[in-house]
């Protein structure tokens, strides 16, 4: 015999289950924000800008193919800009406690689609060291392609500086526990689903039907003798009070 779940049914098997759908949802929301509060640490990020352009004189024309070799440089810069020849020079600079290759993570390089400015973007924990690192990495890199590009066409365009009050990037509390009770309510609900679906106790006459494959003859109600003996008691007590009443 197929069986078939209606909309009713789910419906009152998450009506059912609701509390647990609440305590998982809640309990996840409160995890998460505990987390993000108390337990990950704050990243910050700063960034500045170099300009690849050739410095010209009043005479000089605008050169356009001097300027798509520059577009083409760019690429080589990037991969320039995070390489151990650079990034160990920065940290010999600023006195840092990592390797290149620990710094390289923290660091990333990008630029516009045909545009000569390439940005330098430095995460750490201390937003002031991030703007350190990053103004270091621009100066470094400007001094150092000349040897070993033997080009000097890389000017910095803005420094990296810090706020009176930053905000960290990242962890995002109120992101975080957005999506922690997302989770949370879908978990709830998956559960209760698999808790009623694991649940093969008989509860009505439609579930001997189904199980059993017969038609149910009859029905024995639940008597609680307690309830029974208080409405005799209470029966008992109220038709004395009548018969009192009337034999007055």
């Amino acid at each position: 015999m197929e069986e078939t779940i209606s909309l009713k049914e789910l419906f009152l098997t998450l009506k059912k289950r609701l509390s647990l759908i609440i305590i998982i949802a809640a309990i996840a929301t409160a995890t998460s924000g505990i987390v993000s509060y108390f337990v990950l640490t704050p990243v910050y990020q700063s960034s500045t800008q170099i300009l690849v352009n050739q410095a010209k004189s009043d005479q000089q024309a605008y050169n356009v193919g001097e300027v798509q070799t520059n577009l083409q440089l760019i690429n080589t810069y990037t991969v320039i800009i995070k390489s151990p020849a650079i990034l160990d020079k920065v940290i010999e600079k600023e006195k840092l406690d990592m390797s290149a290759g620990a710094l390289n993570g923290l660091v990333s390089v990008s630029s516009e689609q045909n545009s000569q400015v390439v940005n330098i973007t430095v995460q750490n924990e201390d937003p002031q060291q991030a703007a350190n690192i990053a103004n270091s990495i621009a100066t470094t890199f400007k001094e150092e392609v000349t040897t070993l590009m033997n080009i000097d066409n890389v000017n910095i365009l803005s420094e990296a500086m810090i706020g009176e009050n930053p905000s960290p990037i990242k962890p995002q509390p109120v992101m975080n526990m957005a999506i922690a009770l997302v989770v949370g309510l879908m978990a709830g609900v998956g559960l209760a689903f698999l808790l009623e679906y694991l649940d093969n106790t008989l509860k009505n006459e439609q579930d001997v039907e189904n199980q059993l494959g017969l038609p149910v003859l009859g029905a024995i109600t639940t008597i609680n003798m307690e309830e029974e003996a208080k409405a005799s008691a209470n029966m008992t007590s109220t038709l004395g009070a009548r018969g009192e009443s009337i034999g007055s």
